[in-house]
């Protein structure tokens, strides 16, 4: 996959082996749909990266600096994905890190996917994982750059008929899918999980909780999405996707989705992706 990319602002596609990025995930990142000089969801993936920053104690750079990089990352491409990426940068051996960190940042530039309209047409296939998430409260919401779990449970499946897998925790609970926040309708009302244990708190999700009243966060068995009335995913590149099946479980898209997309396409994102 051809990216163009910036190291702490220089055309370069190379890090340090010694970044603790790499030694130990110790940093975050932020996937970011671009097109043109617009970026809806800007200011979300911004507020995340500053909580990130805040909570694993990492400088993370200013959003105007941030911008301007994406802008010369992108420049000529109609579409893109850009991902930001900050690290606590170069430390010694070991896990402490340093007492002054030198943060370093990455900004990429990614071809936007092929688009497929059937998905946000007729929905998306999910399978339940095997894997489950581990729970842990104090990087639970961040978007962090361990993404093993993710990584493990995307590998368990390579049916192309199957576009994710939803994710559950140790007590079987729903949390997430492996690319997307999940939203339920249970008994007329919109139901999405609790992320204080794990999973991430993405930026597509809290879009909708700002633009659909009265959104239940809570938590959510399997069982009780099984029996929803509709359910869609919502991803800051993929927009917001109706769910088909949970394994052998139909649902059919529902009203609730199809007014988020309308609203995905008012804030000037163009038609859902694959």
């Amino acid at each position: 996959m051809t990216a163009r990319t910036l190291v702490d602002g220089v055309p370069c596609d190379t890090l340090s082996v010694l970044d603790r990025g790499l030694s130990y995930g110790d940093g975050l990142f932020e996937t970011v749909r671009v097109f043109g000089d617009r970026a809806p969801l800007w200011s979300r993936h911004m507020a995340r990266l500053a909580e990130g920053g805040r909570r694993l104690a990492i400088p993370v750079p200013a959003p105007d600096a941030l911008w301007h990089e994406v802008l010369a990352v992108i420049a000529g491409m109609a579409e893109a994905v850009v991902r930001i990426t900050v690290t606590r940068g170069i430390g010694q051996r070991g896990y402490a890190p340093p007492g002054e960190p030198v943060p370093a940042r990455i900004v990429a530039a990614f071809p936007m996917p092929t688009p497929d309209s059937r998905l946000a047409a007729e929905g998306l296939r999910l399978r339940v994982c095997d894997l489950r998430l581990a729970a842990q409260p104090v990087l639970a919401g961040l978007k962090h750059l361990n993404r093993l779990e993710q990584v493990l449970a995307r590998a368990e499946w390579n049916d192309p008929s199957i576009h994710e897998g939803l994710l559950l925790d140790a007590e079987g609970r729903v949390v997430c899918a492996t690319m997307s926040n999940v939203f339920a309708v249970i008994g007329g009302t919109v139901v999405t999980p609790s992320v204080v244990r794990c999973g991430v708190a993405g930026v597509a999700r809290a879009e909708v909780l700002a633009a659909w009243q009265g959104v239940q966060v809570r938590d959510l068995a399997l069982d009780e999405l099984h029996s929803a009335q509709e359910v869609f995913l919502a991803s800051s590149v993929r927009g917001i996707l109706p769910v088909q099946a949970v394994g052998d479980k139909v649902f059919a898209p529902g009203p609730v989705a199809r007014a988020m997309q309308r609203h995905w396409r008012a804030l000037g994102f163009p038609l859902e992706l694959a």
